[in-house]
């Protein structure tokens, strides 16, 4: 996965920069979407102490204090404001919301290991890890694809890798196994055969994988 809160992580994908604007003064048509939601600021004018950051999370739902859940996806920033205040009646008595519109950040891939150029990459249409490969310079003469490694988070301290070999794939130009990005995919080519790998390993293994020197 996909926007952080408040203040998007920075790096190659070079998210693009949103001027902070209140609900009062932003566009109708600014919505929420599930491929980049909305940092958003609220602001309770006299119960700051419910002041909060919120983020639109892949189920289109964000998590606002002291109530929950509550729907976000497609709504506009006055749409959400509305949501927000209704939402808060259940504990305060005719609260008045802002919205705080802070940044965005572009969905991402990071590729490492054997390719031309190791780094993040904006995530800007469906992405296939072939195409993510030429995105990043393409193999280099030590890669090993026939085992090019996709690791992709299920949880917060879990991820999930695929092992794909891309090299029978280019070979057969059978291209159905080429495995489609999300965003947030950090994709591997190793120089050295991979014998073993685990279906789930800790976040803290891909250190092993990808070392902060290349970016």
């Amino acid at each position: 996965m996909l926007l952080p809160a408040i203040v998007a992580a920075g790096g190659a994908g070079n998210p693009s920069q949103v001027s902070s604007v209140d609900a009062a003064s932003a566009a109708d048509g600014t919505r929420t979407t599930e491929n980049s939601p909305a940092l958003t600021g609220v602001r309770f004018t006299f119960s700051p102490e419910f002041d909060q950051t919120l983020t639109v999370q892949p189920d289109g739902y964000v998590s606002a204090k002291a109530i929950g859940d509550i729907a976000a996806e497609g709504l506009t920033i006055a749409g959400l404001r509305d949501s927000i205040r209704q939402a808060y009646t259940q504990i305060l008595r005719d609260p008045e919301v802002s919205i705080i519109l802070r940044d965005f950040e572009k969905p991402f891939f990071v590729a490492g290991g054997q390719v031309g150029h190791p780094g993040k990459y904006e995530l800007r249409s469906p992405t296939t890890v072939t195409e993510a490969i030429a995105i990043a310079g393409g193999f280099t003469e030590q890669s090993k694809h026939s085992q090019v490694v996709v690791f992709r988070a299920v949880t917060d301290g879990i991820v999930e890798s695929h092992v794909l070999n891309i090299k029978a794939m280019l070979a057969s130009k059978n291209l159905e196994e080429d495995l489609e990005l999300k965003p947030g995919d950090m994709l591997f080519v190793p120089q050295n055969r991979i014998s073993k790998i685990k279906k789930f390993l800790p976040v803290s293994s891909l250190s092993a994988f990808l070392s902060p020197a290349q970016f």
